[in-house]
């Protein structure tokens, strides 16, 4: 077995070389054989310190598959103000409109510099807790978009799945027009053009380990949980109108919630 000192002074060295770019992010990292030949040592110490930087994030890869050099994610913040900065630009004119929205004010990456960035819409009968938060009869129709984002080639994927009752949704037929993504103004401007208007958000969180297909989808290393967040869209009457979940791995993401409270007379 390789003792503890061994195999996180390789790990640190290897990090090291990593960190001065000696190795691009998306490189295929030297295989076990290859690393334990040229640092000679044995094969276990470099299985445990290529582990190690998994669990650091700097290499990604299954085991007995190729590994290679991490691409990095963009750090990202999520605050509620967002909800609030959306619904002004509601109104504004579509040419303002498409210059850029929230989701790219939270990475500061526009959809241009973006490698990858599709949306997928279909009609589906809604998954039952997804007509129970709507209000739907059991198997009612439901408008549902699957967006897909990548910064760069080799790096994992953000993804938010969105669903709008299909009564609702079909006012507009434009809503199922890819052509017409990124929609200008996201989902409340959506919800505008059928005549509603968006009154309250709740973003409700909860956290797990990530399934094996999210864990390589989005790139996720060892041990990170995925927050999920459920956003569910209210409008003046009360009626939810669209909820959207989104997974957000935890090494990636700062949630920043501001609560005003009303002062004491």
């Amino acid at each position: 077995m390789a003792s503890t000192s061994k195999y996180l002074e390789l790990a640190d060295a290897l990090a090291a070389q990593i960190e001065r770019g000696e190795y691009a992010p998306g490189q295929r990292f030297p295989t076990v054989v290859e690393l334990a030949k040229a640092r000679n040592v044995a094969p276990n110490t470099v299985s445990r310190a290529v582990q190690v930087l998994k669990e650091r994030g700097l290499l990604s890869g299954k085991v007995g598959g190729t590994t290679r050099v991490r691409v990095q994610p963009i750090p990202q913040l999520r605050s509620n103000e967002r909800y609030q900065t959306e619904k002004d630009r509601v109104l504004l004119p579509e040419q303002e409109r498409r210059t850029a929205g929230v989701a790219e004010l939270d990475s500061g990456v526009s959809l241009a510099e973006m490698f990858e960035s599709t949306i997928r819409i279909d009609v589906i009968p809604a998954p039952s807790d997804v007509a129970e938060t709507l209000g739907l009869e059991a198997g009612a129709l439901v408008r549902r978009s699957i967006s897909t984002r990548r910064h760069k080639e080799g790096a994992g994927v953000g993804k938010s799945v969105s669903y709008m009752p299909h009564d609702l949704a079909r006012k507009n037929p434009q809503l199922f027009d890819h052509s017409q993504e990124p929609w200008p103004g996201g989902a409340l401007h959506q919800l505008h053009t059928l005549g509603v208007e968006v009154d309250c958000i709740i973003d409700v969180v909860s956290a797990s380990m990530p399934t094996d297909s999210e864990r390589a989808e989005q790139d996720i290393p060892p041990g990170v949980p995925v927050l999920h967040i459920r956003k569910i869209s209210y409008s003046t009457d009360g009626q939810a109108v669209e909820l959207t979940e989104i997974p957000l791995p935890a090494d990636r993401i700062e949630l920043r919630y501001v609560t005003p409270l009303k002062r004491w007379p």
